[in-house]
């Protein structure tokens, strides 16, 4: 029996030393082409001579002279600023965050008082009126103040685009460069806990 365990363990040694050197040698081939990568990716630089030793300076001495044939040290220079643009050639700009993508967020700029400066995502829908000629909304920032809007007026992302008797539909501006829509339409009902 024992004789049996011992020849079934050989057979299965043999064949996995093959497999052992497969796996060595593509690993002995992936460090050294990693090893090439990284000189590639270096830059070439001379070797620097060893430096000299310091003279001896006197007490209140000034600074030293560089040594013959030394030009004296300077600053380094910081990068101006956009010294770097990145082409993104159909690829997705790795700078933007994937979070926020899609998300219609205004950079910067100050935003226009009333309901010009709100944002679709920020107003909710209080109520809708009926006038002689057409449906009327209320509308309620995130901040409680209450708007009055008609079809037609513009919000900071779009504008309302039309009203019905228990909704308000906003053309919302898509500022998504990987999009190949430019408009879509969010559609906001009236809260339940307001009819």
């Amino acid at each position: 029996m024992h004789l049996l365990f011992t020849l079934l363990i050989v057979s299965q040694a043999a064949q996995a030393l093959p497999a052992i050197g497969a796996a060595k040698t593509a690993s002995a081939q992936v460090s050294e082409a990693q090893k090439k990568n990284s000189e590639a990716l270096e830059p070439k630089v001379a070797p620097a001579a060893p430096p000299a030793a310091p003279a001896p300076v006197a007490p209140n001495a000034g600074p030293p002279a560089p040594a013959a044939g030394q030009a004296p040290a300077e600053p380094e220079a910081p990068l101006p600023p956009g010294a770097y643009s990145y082409d993104a050639q159909g690829r997705r700009d790795p700078f933007v965050s994937l979070l926020l993508r899609g998300e219609t967020r205004p950079t910067g700029a100050a935003r226009p008082p009333g309901l010009p400066g709100l944002l679709i995502a920020e107003i909710s829908v209080k109520g809708v009126l009926k006038s002689k000629s057409a449906f009327v909304a209320i509308l309620q920032a995130s901040d409680s103040k209450t708007y009055i809007a008609r079809s037609g007026d513009k919000v900071m992302d779009g504008s309302v685009k039309s009203i019905t008797q228990d909704a308000v539909v906003f053309s919302q501006d898509v500022n998504d460069p990987l999009s190949l829509v430019k408009q879509r339409e969010v559609r906001k009902t009236i809260r339940p806990e307001t009819r």
